[in-house]
């Protein structure tokens, strides 16, 4: 049996809930109704840190979405991703936690998030998460 084993890392790692997602500033989409756009945002320099060791992970996060009625402002998605600087959260909760505070503010009618990092030790890793308004259910 293998155990997970615990690091100390000499940096402090900050939780996932230290993320406010009302940094998110939802601005009006003045085309709804006239015609559809996709949206593609790209953040090249996305840094966040390992949860177990504290270790920094680099990263680029793409967002690629279909607007309803709102569009994300720049600076407050800038704003928004570098509260993650120190943060330690796995890849694959990652994409899931953007996703689901974006999808919140925005009420996109699709919308992908996807996170590719560099190599740590020969492996690469890609997690996207996606959201689609049509195929939404409502469970009461």
């Amino acid at each position: 049996m293998i155990e997970n084993k615990t690091y100390q890392s000499p940096n402090s790692i900050e939780r996932p809930e230290t993320v406010s997602a009302d940094l998110l500033d939802p601005i009006p989409y003045g085309y709804q109704g006239r015609r559809e756009i996709d949206i593609t945002i790209q953040q090249p320099e996305f840094t966040s840190v390992c949860p177990m060791t504290g270790l920094p992970d680099f990263g680029s996060i793409t967002i690629h979405y279909t607007p309803k009625d709102t569009i994300i402002e720049m600076k407050s998605l800038k704003y928004y991703l570098l509260q993650y600087r120190n943060v330690g959260i796995f890849y694959e909760h990652l994409v899931n936690r953007i996703l689901d505070d974006l999808v919140a503010v925005l009420a996109p009618k699709r919308m992908e998030v996807i996170a590719e990092f560099t190599a740590r030790g020969g492996i690469t890793t890609r997690a996207s998460a996606v959201y689609d308004a049509a195929e939404r259910t409502v469970s009461r």
